[in-house]
């Protein structure tokens, strides 16, 4: 069962100018948490709905999370200081399959869709290969820290400021070509996850996205983050929130 209550925030930093980290102290959550889960954050009590945010990692009683700035419910979060109290419900949402086999996992991440893909690769103990895209250089963030625990990451800019001159998907298959992955773990913003999991079936690798939506309760009993999936006999709706956020790459309608 998810946990709700005020925590207080141990420290925040700035990542890049469209992005800052905050560690919270929240045992609860941290403790139960798993790679691609989330917590949804309560901003100001002037915002009635809280914002949905993927847990970077959860360690010895720490939740570390890494928020975008996209509107004024971030906006407001990036003014919090270390000390104050923030209200969190969580964890949240089925996360990543974290098996214990030994094939290698090829981690798949642009933009914010990154800072999740550190808890899995912590958790896969130097089995994961990462490969990470952003706009420009002045986005990139925590490659130096998937580099600690990940036997290689790559890095792709769209405007070729930093790394290589591209699209994320053309360092998925650079590593399809050369590495037999046992699994491929992707988030990231919609069209990119569309193109990861073209590569994937082409690859025959087993692939996980993680879905970004909005979301009104994060319990499943609302119908806002409601999205298309592939049925045997047609489609059905499923909640990112509750069902999600990763689904199986093969579940999801990309053309809706």
């Amino acid at each position: 069962m998810p946990e709700t209550g005020e925590y207080e925030i141990i420290k925040t930093r700035r990542l890049n100018p469209g992005a800052f980290e905050m560690t919270v102290w929240a045992p609860e959550i941290s403790d139960a948490a798993v790679p691609g889960q989330f917590v949804h954050i309560r901003c100001g009590a002037e915002r009635l709905l809280r914002r949905p945010i993927s847990i970077c990692d959860a360690e010895k009683g720490a939740l570390r999370l890494v928020i975008g700035e996209r509107g004024e419910g971030t906006k407001w979060l990036a003014g919090l200081k270390a000390g104050q109290k923030i209200d969190l419900l969580g964890p949240l949402g089925r996360g990543f399959t974290i098996d214990a086999g030994g094939e290698p996992v090829l981690l798949v991440g642009g933009g914010i869709g990154v800072p999740p893909l550190l808890f899995a690769a912590k958790r896969l103990s130097g089995r994961a290969h990462a490969a990470v895209g952003f706009c420009d250089k002045d986005a990139v963030m925590l490659v130096g820290t998937l580099n600690e625990c990940c036997a290689g990451v790559c890095l792709s800019t769209d405007d070729g400021s930093a790394g290589v001159h591209g699209y994320v998907d053309t360092l998925v298959r650079k590593n399809l070509e050369s590495i037999h992955f046992g699994r491929i773990l992707a988030c990231g913003p919609r069209p990119m996850l569309r193109a990861v999991a073209a590569c994937a079936r082409e690859y025959q690798v087993p692939c996980e996205v993680s879905l970004e939506e909005r979301m009104g309760c994060g319990v499943g009993a609302c119908l806002v983050c409601a999205c298309k999936m592939k049925k045997d006999d047609g489609f059905t709706y499923k909640h990112v929130c509750s069902d999600g956020p990763v689904f199986d790459a093969n579940e999801v309608i990309w053309d809706e």
